[in-house]
């Protein structure tokens, strides 16, 4: 992937911009849900909405078999090994949990590896920083043959249903309510987990694993050592096990001290030297520059996960899996399943040793060209989006946010194509913030543009439509040469017709925050936003994050943080860019700005913090959208009386008018070059982004009946269908409880269809709807015998049925 300067850089900082050209994946399409995306590197993703026959098939494999990296086998948990083999028959859910460094990610993968798997297979996954809706995807595309591919929520439900895998989830440090929403994702699978902290209280096995017994703990050491141990050191071992609680991580480190000591010597360390082992063994290494160059790399990505190639690359080093894998018989590293990490308590140590985190240049200049060759593939994109969101924070607190616009630029497309929407989300929300920073107004647009068509295929239309209106202005702005908000602000102002969603007569309300929606979706900078406008970074200053910083800007290190458990995730952000009160799409106020991140492990925080828990919602998806709804229509649709679905399409009404009211102002933007300002004249190698909405909600055509109001009978057939899909929500997920909710719920749906087709006056719908109510009758006839063969027939009629009867409703 060139650039435009053959790398030679243009000046740092918010005045520099590179031109972002994608060898690979230029264009690109997928589906999701019914929508179809043409993913396009440089001018912005496009949506259609498909329909009946051009929908996807998936195909059903005939065996799931995803299986975890083989690890030596776990000593000392044959009782640990038997009580989860035992909940696993049992048809779970289990949840494994215990102290980090306990030994529960080897007990996992040993049983994933070894126990009988399901009757359609087994699939292991690594669940540290995912979002559910990301991890249901791994589940389906292990079942099922279909590339490009992701439905929605509803369909995923009707097609796992039935699907009887074992699933493995390692680090899923998950809520309640949120283990049982990626339950219900796959009803008949069974669920393992492994998680930090116990969140599974009820209809299940919730298994603590504790530290190993003394006996245990001196065979760990014998393994490591590779023999049995002096008489004089049974009492050694012993005290060691004691003073490490068992932990099997502390015992490899001790045991990794003997193995380096004097030749003949091998002392075990004693118990006073436990505290002391870390810093022993990086003591020992220090003189390994290969060593601590890959220490230096890992504890910058603070515990992401990273292929050896990449390591490999960046370090110099010849040979790097056999390096990792060294530090991870050290106990300085793990393994998992696309690459190595930190162990989480080296990484204040090994930031202690070293200035400043791994260049910012070098990681972003690595990544960047990696994303654009054709080789890479977006789920190896998806698999480091942890990783890349790192090098993003790392570019932009240490001075260089460019940077950070140029990688999330250059993955954004390979992302979108993933289906992995929450890592995606992510990415976009560094880049924008990145882009602000960088008073980038052209990739501003660029983000807020994907970030639209995300929440569209994430079910949030309103949200979409008030995204897409307001990067549409953005490009509007551009295009005229006229924007004049402070520091470069992302909103307009409108002085007359078509304010609508978009923008916002001077003094009045915004009608929709894009920054506090940013805010509370995790998307906000890797710096404090204290300071007036987006240009003015806080630079980094050593040792301001505590003992083993690298120096990240004012705000980190902090405590206090809350995570958005919905799309974006990461840490919540002030959405104040200066000073003044919040005004979404003018100014960029906020009393504060700055940024509330979590905590790193101990004192090693640095530039930008790490991703807090999803389980902290700091807000629910429906108050997102209920906001969204009544601040991105017009006043006589928000008042009281109107209809979710009105106040939906009204919505997006006024994003389409607003659109088309500028698109000629966006088309013919290369006319306007000789009139921009100094600060539009570094954008001129990027093209403006296009928008566009669906093709259903730009028909010009004049319709003869209420556009809102849909033909007899199919609001009915909607509405049973919503509650039905509502009960299954809170249906048992145990058998044999959880067949006979299923059962009942597709017995009411039945009958509550048969009341919607009642209520139609089409024959062809009064029709369509009947079919569909005896298909669900017959399916809940299927589950009540337990007849699996039935099962299978049925749900895929009622799948086809309820097609049919979109395409005559809606089409």
């Amino acid at each position: 992937m060139p650039d435009t300067d053959d790398n030679t850089r243009t000046p740092d900082g918010p005045g520099a911009t590179h031109r972002i050209d994608v060898g690979g994946s230029v264009t690109g399409s997928v589906i999701a849900g019914n929508h179809n995306v043409v993913v396009d590197a440089q001018q912005g993703s496009q949506v259609t909405v498909l329909v009946g026959p051009e929908r996807p098939r998936p195909q059903r494999r005939e065996r799931a078999e995803v299986l975890p990296r083989s690890l030596p086998e776990p000593v000392g948990r044959e009782e640990a090994a038997q009580a989860l083999a035992a909940a696993v028959r049992a048809g779970g859910p289990v949840q494994l949990w215990g102290l980090p460094g306990v030994g529960k990610t080897t007990l996992l993968r040993h049983a994933a590896r070894l126990l009988p798997p399901g009757p359609d297979g087994t699939v292991f996954l690594g669940g540290a920083d995912r979002d559910i809706e990301d991890l249901a995807q791994d589940v389906f595309e292990a079942c099922y043959e279909a590339p490009g591919y992701a439905p929605n929520r509803a369909e995923l439900r009707r097609l796992m249903t039935g699907m009887r895998v074992t699933v493995y989830v390692d680090d899923a440090d998950l809520t309640s309510d949120q283990l049982l929403e990626l339950m219900d994702m796959a009803p008949q699978a069974t669920f393992v987990f492994a998680s930090a902290e116990r969140t599974l209280w009820s209809g299940g096995t919730a298994l603590e694993l504790c530290g190993l017994s003394e006996t245990a703990g001196r065979e760990l050491l014998e393994r490591e050592l590779g023999g049995p141990l002096a008489d004089a050191d049974h009492e050694a071992a012993a005290a060691l096990c004691r003073a490490a609680g068992g932990l099997p991580l502390p015992l490899l480190r001790a045991a990794a001290v003997a193995r380096s000591g004097p030749e003949g010597e091998g002392r075990l360390p004693r118990v006073g030297e436990v505290a002391d082992l870390l810093p022993a063994l990086l003591a020992q290494l220090a003189d390994d520059e290969s060593v601590m160059g890959v220490l230096h790399l890992l504890a910058t990505f603070d515990g992401a996960e990273v292929a050896a190639v990449h390591v490999g690359a960046l370090t110099e080093v010849a040979e790097p899996g056999a390096v990792c894998d060294r530090l991870v018989r050290l106990g300085l590293a793990c393994l998992g399943e696309y690459g190595y990490a930190s162990v989480a308590d080296t990484v204040p140590v090994v930031r202690a040793r070293f200035p400043a985190p791994f260049p910012a240049e070098r990681l972003c200049d690595h990544f960047t060209r990696w994303a654009a060759l054709r080789e890479t593939t977006p789920q190896e994109l998806a698999a480091h989006g942890r990783v890349l969101e790192k090098v993003a924070e790392v570019a932009e607190s240490s001075g260089h946010p460019d940077l950070a616009v140029r990688l999330a630029r250059a993955t954004s497309p390979g992302l979108a194509r993933s289906l992995r929407f929450g890592v995606w989300g992510r990415l976009l929300g560094r880049g924008w913030a990145a882009s602000r920073a960088a008073d980038d107004r052209q990739a501003e647009a660029y983000f807020l543009h994907e970030e639209a068509v995300r929440a569209l295929l994430i079910g949030k239309r309103v949200v979409y439509a008030a995204l897409l209106a307001h990067a549409a202005w953005l490009g509007h702005e551009l295009a005229a040469g006229s924007a004049t908000g402070t520091g470069g602000g992302a909103g307009a102002h409108a002085s007359g017709a078509a304010g609508g969603a978009g923008a916002h007569a001077s003094g009045g309300q915004p009608s929709f925050d894009v920054h506090h929606y940013m805010g509370q979706h995790g998307f906000g900078s890797a710096h404090s936003g204290a300071s007036a406008g987006h240009g003015a970074l806080a630079q980094p200053s050593v040792g301001s994050g505590g003992a083993g910083s690298w120096g990240g800007a004012p705000g980190h290190g902090s405590a206090g943080a809350s995570a958005s458990g919905h799309g974006g995730g990461g840490a919540s952000v002030a959405s104040g860019h200066g000073g003044g009160s919040a005004s979404g799409l003018t100014g960029h106020g906020g009393a504060s700005g700055a940024a509330a991140h979590s905590a790193g492990a101990g004192g090693g925080s640095w530039g930008g913090a790490t991703t807090a828990s999803s389980g902290a919602a700091t807000t629910t998806t429906a108050t997102t959208a209920t906001t969204a709804a009544t601040t991105a229509t017009a006043v006589g649709a928000a008042s009281a009386g109107v209809s979710t679905l009105a106040v939906t399409l009204v919505s997006l009404v006024i994003a389409c008018a607003l659109v088309a009211g500028v698109g000629y102002a966006i088309s013919s933007s290369s006319s306007h070059s000789g009139q921009s300002r100094s600060s539009d004249a570094r954008n001129e190698a990027l093209p403006t982004p296009s928008f566009s909405l669906p093709s259903e909600l730009t028909d010009t055509s004049t319709p003869t009946d209420d556009p809102l109001e849909d033909p007899a009978g199919c609001e009915e057939q909607s509405d049973a269908k919503q509650k039905s899909d509502e009960a299954g929500a809170t249906a048992p997920i145990t058998n044999p409880a959880a067949d006979q909710a299923w059962a009942a719920n597709e017995q009411q749906l039945s009958e509550d269809l048969a009341a919607a087709a009642g209520a139609a006056t089409d024959p062809s719908i009064k029709s369509a709807i009947q079919k569909e109510s005896s298909d669900h009758a017959s399916l809940a006839s299927a589950i009540t015998r337990d007849d699996l063969a039935a099962i299978d027939q049925y749900v895929d009629a009622t799948g086809d049925d309820a097609s049919a009867v979109t395409d005559l409703c809606y089409s």
